[in-house]
């Protein structure tokens, strides 16, 4: 089971709003009832965020035009922040961060720390949702150190949440302690601002909180705590939009424990509620864990379903990590369902995504440094300003400040080079499996394509039917077969009948020819396709010769154990043929034409031991082989047909001997 984002905790305006009128202000053209107004769009925007987040940006957009227009720079940064809520209600991540850093140019302009700390936090949860983990864990302890500094125990809360929610999340990539520190360091995190949320009676963080420390004990297969916290959850948060996370997760639960039908009940609501509120990354997650539950049952189709209406919506709102478990989950699916050709094609889509993936996490790292140290940067400048010392004091602290700022750059940048030397490995590793599966999906293509068939359904996703002028094509048939496999148990017929296709299939390789099909005991193949030649008459010719003298030392090998013979007729015939391949789901190469059908003529008038050819190919070996022609015979549904055995120093010798032996074998049968 994939491990699961937690949910960072964002707060809705009601509670700053509070301190909203009394917070300073700089000086403006705005009037009393202006801000009244403002705060009147601000609260409705507000308390309709949960249910309509569509009129809250609408509402939001117009306390901002008219906190722009009279000079109220708090109206504008509430404004602000409330525009970007909505954008985040909706999975809207690149409009969500725009309005927040917005929002919070203006608080830091006003010196509102609370303002800035809840900002931080929130613009910590949009770099998160995008994969960004380190710029989003550095966001989210710089707005802790804010809120504890001012006190405020609702701005702590969201902090002390958001920083045990990415620690959990740095915990997916880590690997053995790294991996355990760092999610002990989150449920440490989180389980701190637990009693924070009941001591402010906060419902939402409560619910929100308790549904990412269910999630990391799910992970730690403690299941009894993992269902008290997710129901803690739900009866905080009721049916709002967030509930759906511990909907999914205690349809997980269920999963674990072989209850499909309770999974299904569980996902199916936390996907109600995501369409409800129209949130796209959580119907992502939703349709994402109905598809796991169809993927148990064995029901390809049915979790192909689902997994492709959510990597439609991970696509729009550009949510790469779903993408790529949404494109490994669809490879193997489309693999069990026997579409390899789609299969092929999410494989070569999760390998690519992988490729970017690895890039987003070298410029991810890159930006990591960039920002520690214009933190570092910025405190150090505070700091020299703050002291009233002389120039040699302030040169030698400065001194002292870019060596320290060179040697932590320096520390950071020998880190960030073991990190992304790691991430090389773990990709060259990756890449390896992923080439492992795809040459394995070819390799059944070719098993049951030509070569040059199987590249061209690959490229074009359909292979063209062709004419060919000149086609050879070989039908051979055991004699009484039907009578030999009555005494005969499955088991020894099967083996039987394997050893021989197997020499035959051995034979025609040899000389390149392309085996067609085995129908029964019938064995049947072709040359000049799908790559035309113009030997293809003599190959045929050889294999058959093989295909008869490896059929007549196996026969001795049954006689001398007492066991009775397998009498081989071969026939051959040359002419135009269209071929191409037919099926949807299993795919097969293919024949047609009078040619085929006379070819098996050949063989069913054909002789045990012989090689029995028509007048056509007759007519292009006569020169290189001697061959005795047999007169006209007749063949069913044809008509008469000039027939030719082909002799050699292994056949039998004089015309009418054949011609006699082939009367009395006629009379017999």
């Amino acid at each position: 089971m994939k491990k699961k984002t937690l949910v960072l905790l964002l707060f809705s305006m009601g509670f700053s709003l509070m301190l909203f009128s009394q917070a300073p202000v700089k000086p403006g053209n705005w009037k009393n009832e202006d801000t009244v107004l403002i705060n009147n769009l601000l609260k409705q925007s507000t308390e309709n965020l949960s249910e309509s987040p569509e009129k809250a940006i609408s509402l939001a957009q117009q306390a901002k035009e008219l906190s722009a227009k009279v000079g109220f720079y708090e109206g504008l940064a509430y404004a602000n922040k409330n525009i970007g809520m909505g954008y985040y209600s909706q999975g809207k991540l690149v409009e969500t961060l725009d309005y927040w850093n917005q929002s919070l140019e203006v608080f830091e302009s006003l010196n509102d720390q609370i303002g800035v700390a809840n900002l931080l936090n929130n613009i910590s949860a949009v770099y998160t949702d995008q994969g960004a983990i380190e710029k989003g864990l550095g966001y989210a302890l710089k707005s802790l150190e804010i809120s504890e500094r001012t006190g405020d125990k609702l701005r702590i809360l969201s902090a002390l949440n958001s920083v045990g929610s990415i620690y959990y999340n740095k915990s997916e990539g880590a690997i053995d302690d790294n991996k355990k520190e760092n999610s002990e360091k989150a449920l440490q995190y989180l389980l701190r601002a637990l009693p924070l949320c009941e001591e402010l009676g906060n419902n939402e963080a409560l619910g929100i909180i308790s549904e990412n420390i269910g999630e990391i004990f799910f992970e730690k297969g403690n299941d009894k705590e993992a269902i008290t916290y997710f129901n803690k959850s739900l009866k905080a948060l009721g049916n709002t939009v967030n509930s759906s996370f511990a909907l999914n997760g205690i349809g997980k639960l269920y999963l674990r424990e072989g209850d499909v039908r309770q999974a299904l009940i569980y996902h199916n609501r936390a996907l109600e509620i995501a369409e409800k509120f129209s949130n796209k990354l959580h119907m992502v997650r939703s349709l994402q864990g109905i598809g796991n539950v169809y993927i148990t049952q064995k029901d390809y189709s049915s979790a192909l379903n689902y997994f492709s209406k959510a990597s439609l919506i991970a696509e729009e709102i550009k949510a790469v990590p779903s993408q790529k478990e949404l494109y490994q989950d669809m490879a193997i699916a489309y693999s069990k369902n026997g579409d390899y050709k789609k299969a092929f094609k999410y494989q070569s889509l999760f390998s690519n995504i992988k490729d970017t993936l690895y890039n987003i996490e070298t410029d991810r790292k890159l930006g990591s440094i960039q920002f520690d140290f214009d933190m570092q940067k910025k405190q150090g400048e505070i700091n020299l300003l703050t002291k009233d010392k002389d120039l040699a004091d302030l040169k030698l602290k400065r001194q002292k400040f870019a060596k320290n700022t060179f040697m932590v750059g320096l520390v950071l940048v020998f880190m960030i080079a073991l990190l992304i030397y790691r991430n090389y490995r773990i990709k060259v590793k990756t890449h390896r499996i992923l080439d492992q599966q795809k040459n394995e999906i070819e390799g059944l293509l070719l098993n049951i394509l030509p070569v040059a068939v199987a590249k061209e359904l690959q490229t074009n996703g359909h292979a063209i039917s062709r004419n060919y002028e000149s086609v050879s094509v070989l039908f051979t048939d055991f004699k009484g077969f039907t009578a030999i496999a009555d005494k005969m148990t499955p088991q020894d017929l099967v083996e039987e009948l394997n050893i021989c296709f197997m020499a035959f299939d051995e034979i025609i390789e040899k000389y390149q020819l392309e085996k067609i099909k085995t129908i029964g005991d019938s064995y049947m193949c072709a040359g000049g396709i799908p790559t035309t030649n113009t030997h293809h008459v003599d190959d045929m010719i050889n294999a058959s010769i093989e295909i008869r003298d490896f059929t007549k030392n196996y026969n001795q090998k049954r006689k001398e154990a007492g066991f009775e013979p397998w009498e081989l007729r071969i026939g051959i015939h040359v002419g135009p043929v269209v071929a191409g391949v037919v099926g949807k789901k299993k795919y097969a190469y293919d024949i047609w034409g009078s040619t085929v059908n006379i070819a098996s003529r050949m063989e069913s008038n054909g002789m045990p031991g012989q090689i029995n050819i028509s007048s056509s190919v007759y007519q292009l070996i006569k020169d290189k082989y001697t061959c005795i022609h047999r007169g006209k015979i007749h063949a069913k549904n044809i008509g008469e047909i000039d027939m030719y055995f082909i002799e050699t120093e292994n056949g039998m010798n004089g015309k009418e001997n054949l011609v006699d032996q082939f009367e009395m074998d006629d009379k017999l049968s």
